[in-house]
């Protein structure tokens, strides 16, 4: 979950926030990659692949949470720990932004409290990698619109036929209200990037990151304490959620601003396309949720078509 700079902003629909990329660009405003042989040039893949597995399995674990904390809980815990370590690190000033800069920043936080909410929900319905999937259609959609490229009709259609595979013909088979919420999980994600883009234009570094972050965890902190009350205070399950957020949000996020350094946004999307295959996998291995045949071919469609929708979009770009 998990946004960088140039090459076309919905283009990088999977990526981490601006704000985080601006961070990682400062190391290296443009250079080529230091040499080092074919080492150094897979290095940044091995990191945003570490990222990826990371924000997967801390997937799994919130999953492993719910039964103790409930889904509301559980997210109430990733963002707040995250809020906590971001504002630590950060130190994001107060003062001297505008009521535009404090507004964007509001609308990022709504967005990725909304994310967050809405994926932890279809996560406690129907298994992991199937909600991945559909949330990936958020960014997928949003990198299409934008580009105005016919070819990219073409992914959309690709995709589509992955989520009906997906659904086996009726998504009464994944249990229609976990499908929902990660349709509306990936709409939030569309809206996240969004304003993610924003944020980072207004605000230094990844303050903006911070502070969006506390708007998030506030906003679901009431929805967190209506659902759990007292079990969010218990150790082992402020422990787990703490990993939660470790895994999910402040581990993966300064894996793949390393990454950034060196790695191209364009390169850096495509290999974010394949979060839905690591979420089956982290699934299959942590909460026994295996795949059919149908299913994998199904995921496989929409890796694809989210791959190919962020290559069109960035020749696009390079021919203008």
């Amino acid at each position: 979950m998990n946004d960088q700079g140039t090459a076309a902003e919905p283009a990088a629909a999977f990526a981490v926030p601006e704000a985080v990329a601006a961070l990682g660009e400062q190391g290296a405003p443009g250079d080529p990659a230091p040499a080092g042989g074919r080492g150094a040039a897979l290095a940044p893949v091995a990191l945003v692949v570490a990222g990826g597995l990371s924000v997967q399995f801390g997937a799994a674990v919130a999953v492993l949470l719910m039964p103790k904390a409930g889904a509301l809980g559980v997210v109430t815990l990733r963002l707040a720990a995250a809020a906590l370590v971001l504002l630590v690190v950060c130190r994001p000033k107060l003062r001297g932004h505008s009521r535009a800069d404090w507004g964007t920043v509001l609308a990022f936080g709504v967005a990725m409290g909304g994310m967050n909410t809405l994926f932890y929900q279809a996560a406690d319905r129907i298994p992991l990698g199937a909600a991945v999937t559909l949330e990936v259609l958020g960014p997928l959609a949003l990198s299409v619109f934008a580009s105005r490229r016919l070819v990219n009709v073409v992914w959309a259609a690709l995709a589509l036929g992955g989520v009906v595979l997906l659904s086996g013909g009726g998504f009464d088979r994944l249990d229609p209200v976990g499908a929902a919420f990660a349709l509306g999980a990936g709409a939030m994600w569309a809206a996240y990037i969004i304003f993610s883009a924003r944020t980072g234009r207004r605000f230094p570094q990844a303050d903006g990151l911070a502070l969006a972050m506390v708007v998030a965890a506030a906003l679901s902190l009431p929805l967190g304490i209506m659902e759990s009350g007292s079990k969010l205070l218990v150790p082992s399950t402020l422990g787990l959620g703490a990993a939660v957020a470790l895994l999910s949000s402040v581990l993966p996020y300064t894996l793949e601003l390393m990454a950034l350094r060196r790695l191209p946004a364009p390169t850096f999307a495509i290999l974010m396309s394949l979060e839905p295959a690591i979420a089956a996998m982290a699934g299959f291995l942590i909460l026994d949720q295996a795949l059919s045949t149908t299913d994998a071919l199904a995921i496989a469609l929409v890796i694809g078509a989210s791959m190919g929708a962020v290559r069109s979009q960035v020749r696009g770009v390079g021919k203008r």
